[in-house]
């Protein structure tokens, strides 16, 4: 054989074997992509809002972050707490309503937040209300009387919607990024009413060192629930993946087993 013809075999060899091997690695990649679902492409992205998601010695934990990684292992998903990030709620709450493949949480299902995302749960029920000090003696009858008194809030959180929604306007909220700066400035009495999440505001105010019995709900805005908010571009396909895990994980008694950790 010349040498031209061994080498043009020699390069048809080579071509052959690369397709081969390109074969192998399609086909092993594919059954491994099914495998670990969809929803392992997606961003799940969270704030500190205890006791459903915070991180405790650096380690991201909660009612919901418990929920959310026991449902994706049921699918076979590898997320794990190290890839949810924690953001402010302003910025996150942005993230979610830009995209793409953003799962958000946990989110107050409202009538003005509902065609911003598609819904997976419910997590657990929810309370926000006007929390005030009980030396102040505040009496909230209507949504008229909130308009009396200095509210504060964190920016597009469901308490500062739900009290523009009653009428205040937002020039008249004092707007922090942080629930532990509102829970210093209500005990301070710079802001006479806090606009949050019951048991989340309980949870900062005990940390910042304040007494509970110091402070009461004296109106409620709205029972709802907490959900995992899609951003609008994910497919009904993960969403359903992922409602039929946590469905999965509350029938079979673990829900709460994980509720029981912080409540």
């Amino acid at each position: 054989m010349e040498q031209s013809d061994f080498q043009v075999e020699t390069a048809m060899n080579r071509s052959s074997l690369v397709k081969v091997v390109s074969c192998i690695a399609i086909s092993l990649l594919i059954p491994l992509k099914a495998s670990t679902n969809e929803l392992d492409q997606l961003t799940y992205i969270t704030e500190s809002y205890p006791p459903y998601n915070f991180k405790s010695k650096g380690k991201l934990k909660g009612i919901a972050v418990d929920l959310l990684l026991a449902a994706t292992k049921k699918t076979s998903s590898s997320l794990t707490p190290k890839e949810i990030r924690v953001f402010p709620w302003p910025r996150a709450y942005k993230m979610a309503e830009a995209g793409p493949e953003i799962v958000l949480f946990s989110t107050t299902r409202t009538d003005e937040r509902e065609p911003k995302f598609n819904w997976v749960g419910p997590i657990v029920p929810t309370r926000i209300v006007l929390l005030a000090k009980k030396s102040n003696s505040i009496v909230i009858s209507s949504p008229s009387d909130i308009k009396k008194y200095v509210i504060g809030a964190i920016t597009d959180d469901i308490g500062d919607q739900l009290v523009q929604e009653a009428g205040v306007q937002s020039s008249s909220i004092k707007h922090v990024p942080k629930a532990e700066s509102l829970a210093k400035m209500l005990g301070a009495d710079r802001i006479k009413l806090w606009a949050y999440e019951e048991n989340v505001a309980r949870w900062f105010i005990k940390t910042e060192g304040l007494n509970n019995d110091d402070f009461e709900a004296v109106y409620t805005l709205k029972e709802s629930d907490l959900y995992y908010s899609f951003s609008k571009d994910i497919s009904k396909d993960r969403q359903q993946l992922l409602q039929k895990a946590i469905d999965d994980v509350k029938a079979s008694g673990e829900f709460e087993k994980i509720k029981a950790n912080y409540l």
